[in-house]
């Protein structure tokens, strides 16, 4: 699934690479083009939303990009980048670029502390989830609950996407939405857990103080070399991408370890089969 999310980040490395080849400053670039300060600076920062054909076939002129193959595949690249996502369908609820992400990922890791992961939230969870946060109107609520189960088709559409979730009990153990809520979120982690793609383990209480400590966050990897992992951290405001090898090397040691504190996916299928017998 070519995302137009991820194709822009790589468009953007590859305009990095080109401009660097030919020795040039982003200054000096945008001096000879004539443009106006900082245009190329965001085009470089992946902070643009749909690229503009004129202004990539400008820099490949500048660059010299003269052979013909490679200057169709960069172009081809720009134009994917334009295309639109179904996420673009929500843009009046939608915050980031995390779908985007996700729609190109093959391996997602991600550790949640305090709630479900989104992709394994069931529509009543995550509704209760968004109402607990008591800042939004029903409309509101309905729209995102809609994004969130939208979001989750790529765990039946893409076949070679791995998800990877290790989950704090404490997210276990709270009765969103009251009991029968929570029984029927628990039931459809374990139904989930059983694809052979899905790997869930819950990270115990017993498990004491761990490499997590500081918050949940996702790691999503993609199967193609020129798209390096990204880590995504939620916040009340705002999303972090963060993309530094050491800081992706952090996680990437982080989630081992909490993995390794975790129980095993069927001892967790267990716990969580324990957790429902007490809300009963």
């Amino acid at each position: 699934m070519a995302s137009p999310t991820v194709r822009r980040r790589r468009l953007s490395a590859e305009l990095i690479r080109l401009r660097e080849q030919a020795g040039l400053s982003v200054e000096e670039a945008g001096r000879r083009l004539e443009w106006s300060r900082g245009r190329l600076n965001k085009m470089e920062a992946n902070k643009w939303t749909r690229p503009d054909l004129g202004n990539i076939r400008a820099l490949l002129a500048l660059y010299s990009v003269t052979d013909p193959v490679q200057h169709e595949a960069i172009l081809t690249l720009a134009r994917q980048s334009r295309e639109k996502g179904w996420w673009s369908n929500y843009q009046d609820i939608w915050r980031g670029s995390l779908a985007g992400f996700e729609a190109e990922a093959s391996l997602i890791n991600t550790y949640e502390d305090l709630r479900v992961p989104g992709l394994l939230q069931t529509k009543d969870y995550a509704a209760a989830m968004f109402k607990g946060g008591q800042v939004m109107e029903n409309t509101q609520i309905s729209r995102r609950v809609e994004a969130r189960l939208t979001r989750q088709t790529i765990l039946h559409d893409k076949t070679c996407l791995t998800l990877w979730a290790v989950i704090d009990e404490a997210a276990l153990t709270k009765t969103v939405g009251g009991p029968s809520v929570m029984r029927q979120q628990l039931r459809h982690i374990i139904e989930m857990s059983a694809r052979p793609n899905i790997y869930v383990q819950v990270l115990p209480d017993s498990a004491g103080a761990h490499a997590a400590m500081d918050g949940a966050f996702t790691i999503l990897n993609f199967q193609d070399q020129d798209d390096p992992s990204i880590v995504y951290i939620e916040t009340a405001t705002s999303d972090l991408y963060l993309e530094a090898h050491e800081e992706l090397q952090r996680y990437k040691l982080i989630f081992d370890l909490i993995r390794s504190s975790a129980l095993s996916p069927n001892s967790s299928v267990a716990r969580m089969a324990e957790l429902i017998d007490q809300l009963n």
